[in-house]
């Protein structure tokens, strides 16, 4: 099976990330930073890549059949805990864990999300301190449990302790640790922090988010809409956030919720554009910002709270109000003895989410020798990210 280039490849990605950065050239420096901390952060970082090895090397994304609706950008991180719409009888804190990110979702075939994964399960063995053959044994049991759930309906398992713990732990947090983690307060009145986190919004930016907003709280849905007067600004910056994300327009907004100085909420406007992977996927009519939103609403049950959508000048903008209970698991930290479970729950949710989210399923389950192939494509993956990532690291 021919391979591409790696030094073509990390000339390449130093191309796109100028590209992505062009409006923000600040932002190249951190962007380069936060992927040069190992083989998986470059992974994160370099979605646009990935799709285009796909598409130069079209035997590593063959494989098994079945369609529906892609997460696009599924990796280890992009799965986490979040507030869940409400519903009767939902404690306003409980948290929800599941896919958390779908901004590069499309229409295509299923095994590129698991692809896409499973590589990043394999690079990862450094932050998961495995070895190689632990690491590709995960991925075995992943992908068991994905076609289970994907194919056969079956039931995500118990949530691992390690779940249960991050769940248990966001649960208890307050409104006031969350603005006080991202704010100040100066005679009375709360502002983010400017640095590396916040940046001041061009004045025009700024005085375009009221139109913002109120187009934001109609997109959501009536039970959750919130008034009209709760989203009245008390400030706004440009947000600096993510790995692959960053370059593209992220703006926070702080409004009055329900009151000062603690009752503020915080939203994330966050732009959206074509996918990475629109090249292997079927074509959307939807808006950038509908396409995401009806994915999430599709393959998630329960979504997070208060998403929908809105527009910002030509940018079209998914938003959201951040909670305290947003979180993700710190792969570092993670025991050994932890590793399997966590495998099983993260290949049923995904096989749930496809399930839901479906086009074209296949009448019978991909084989034994379907899932093998795959996951040597997923180890050739991996090891082709591991030369490019050195590649670039010489080329910074």
């Amino acid at each position: 099976m021919p391979l591409a280039n790696p030094e073509a490849l990390a000339a390449r990605q130093l191309e796109l990330d100028r590209e992505r950065t062009r409006r923000f050239p600040s932002l190249l420096t951190r962007k380069q930073a936060r992927m040069s901390e190992s083989p998986f952060a470059f992974l994160r970082g370099a979605a646009p890549l990935f799709y285009e090895i796909l598409e130069q090397v079209p035997e590593l994304a063959e494989g098994p059949a079945g369609e529906g609706w892609l997460a696009g950008d599924l990796h280890l991180e992009n799965f986490g805990a979040y507030s869940p719409a409400r519903a009767a009888g939902v404690d306003k804190r409980a948290a929800a864990f599941n896919l958390n990110d779908f901004d590069e979702a499309v229409r295509g075939p299923w095994r590129i999300d698991l692809l896409r994964l499973l590589t990043s399960l394999i690079l990862a063995g450094r932050e998961l301190g495995v070895s190689g053959p632990v690491a590709l044994g995960l991925g075995a049991r992943l992908l068991e449990s994905y076609v289970a759930a994907a194919f056969q309906g079956a039931p995500a398992p118990a949530p691992p302790s390690s779940v249960v713990t991050l769940v248990e732990r966001v649960g208890s947090r307050s409104r006031r640790e969350l603005l006080d983690a991202r704010t100040v307060v100066e005679r009375g009145k709360r502002r983010f922090v400017r640095g590396e986190r916040y940046l001041d919004l061009p004045p025009d930016t700024f005085a375009a988010l009221p139109a913002a907003l109120e187009t934001y709280v109609q997109s959501v849905v009536p039970e959750e809409r919130p008034r009209l007067d709760q989203m009245a600004i008390v400030d706004a910056a440009h947000r600096v956030a993510g790995t692959g994300s960053l370059g593209v327009l992220r703006v926070a907004v702080l409004t009055l919720g329900k009151g000062v100085p603690d009752g503020h909420w915080i939203f994330d406007l966050k732009e959206q554009s074509a996918p990475s992977a629109t090249g292997l996927a079927h074509a959307s009519e939807l808006s950038p910002a509908e396409r995401v939103l009806t994915a999430f609403r599709t393959c998630v049950a329960p979504v997070p709270r208060l998403l929908g959508t809105s527009r910002l000048g030509a940018s079209e903008l998914l938003a959201r109000r951040l909670t305290p209970q947003e979180d993700k698991l710190d792969l570092r930290q993670l025991k050994p003895e932890t590793l399997g479970p966590l495998a099983l729950y993260l290949g049923a949710l995904v096989g749930i989410a496809h399930a839901r989210g479906a086009a074209d399923k296949p009448t019978l389950p991909w084989s034994p020798a379907e899932q093998r192939d795959l996951l040597r494509r997923a180890a050739r993956m991996a090891s082709l990210h591991e030369a490019i990532y050195l590649e670039w690291c010489f080329l910074l």
